[in-house]
């Protein structure tokens, strides 16, 4: 019997349409702040952004008022007078969206799914950067298949991202075993190093589940010469879970129905879940990649510019 084709109504599954009219509502949104980021959870973590690189200009005379700090100590010595090396701003930069649509992802009790608000995340974030004038590109991994997206900078490279994104979302659905692949997200990450290069900005879309001590390892080489956000995914009720009711939690092929009146089923519970959340929070303050928490209980873009606006101030 065929399998039901997804509804791309924006809350269960995403949908392309949706995600390409973003572009017009990211006007003056920026990764880039000269302001520390602070995590939500993470106590006095701090990272600052290091925007793009800097290409050597030409090798001139010092004159009054020029940054000391490029002085050309070599050439000074050697001409004896002297000189500094002049800098131009990098016109463009790849900017690498890594946007998680693996089964862990796909959940939801209020609002949107999980894999959808990320995936908004991933197209406002493309949009960002395209704007920005910069190259957008990404990496789109469910549980078992990651799909490389090589930058560009063009409107048709972010409709390639968004469209990658709609194909891993809506492969997701709940008759689906789960077939998660441990260490997932480590291989996305060492793919990630291997076509990032320098001085990119990658911005990692993901609820983190599955994090290891290599997933530390991997973020600290990452961020040794890129920029490094993480966008992190929660769903509500993994801060606050309800008094009464039920709740089903599934691992694919084993469904358990709980009680979550119950004292011996909602602190345990409640306790597993908030502490996923820290878990996230502790790794990656030790990693020193700056942290930004979204609730699939609320507006993506409403959660984006309160993000951004907590980066400006």
């Amino acid at each position: 019997m065929a399998e039901p084709q997804p509804v791309a109504d924006g809350y269960v599954y995403a949908s392309l349409d949706q995600l390409m009219l973003l572009e017009h509502r990211v006007r003056g949104l920026s990764f880039l702040s000269r302001q520390p980021l602070s995590s939500v959870l993470s106590g006095s973590h701090a990272a600052r952004l290091r925007g793009r690189g800097l290409s050597f200009d030409e090798l001139r005379q010092y004159n009054p008022g020029d940054d000391l700090r490029h002085l050309d100590w070599r050439a000074s010595l050697r001409y004896g007078k002297p000189f500094v090396r002049s800098y131009t701003e990098e016109r463009d930069r790849p900017t690498l969206l890594l946007v998680d649509q693996r089964m862990s992802m796909y959940f939801g009790s209020k609002r949107s799914f999980k894999s959808v608000i990320a995936a908004e995340l991933c197209a406002l974030g493309a949009w960002m950067a395209l704007q920005a004038g910069d190259r957008v590109g990404g990496l789109v991994f469910g549980d078992r298949h990651i799909e490389y997206i090589r930058p560009l900078r063009s409107r048709a490279r972010v409709e390639a991202l968004c469209a990658a994104i709609v194909r891993h979302n809506h492969a997701l659905h709940a008759t689906r075993s789960d077939d998660d692949s441990p260490g997932q997200l480590d291989r996305v990450l060492r793919q990630c190093l291997g076509v990032a290069g320098h001085d990119s900005l990658v911005v990692i879309i993901s609820d983190f589940a599955g994090v290891t001590e290599q997933t530390l390892q991997l973020l600290r080489q990452l961020s040794a010469h890129n920029d490094v956000l993480a966008l992190q995914v929660f769903d509500p009720i993994a801060l606050k879970l309800p008094d009464k009711g039920r709740v089903t939690v599934t691992q694919g092929e084993l469904q358990v129905e709980l009680e979550v009146g119950r004292r011996q089923v909602h602190r345990p519970l409640g306790e597993f879940l908030s502490g996923r959340l820290k878990d996230v929070a502790t790794l990656l303050r030790r990693s020193q990649v700056p942290l930004m928490m979204f609730s699939s209980g609320r507006d993506s873009l409403e959660q984006l510019r309160g993000e951004l606006g907590r980066l400006a101030r």
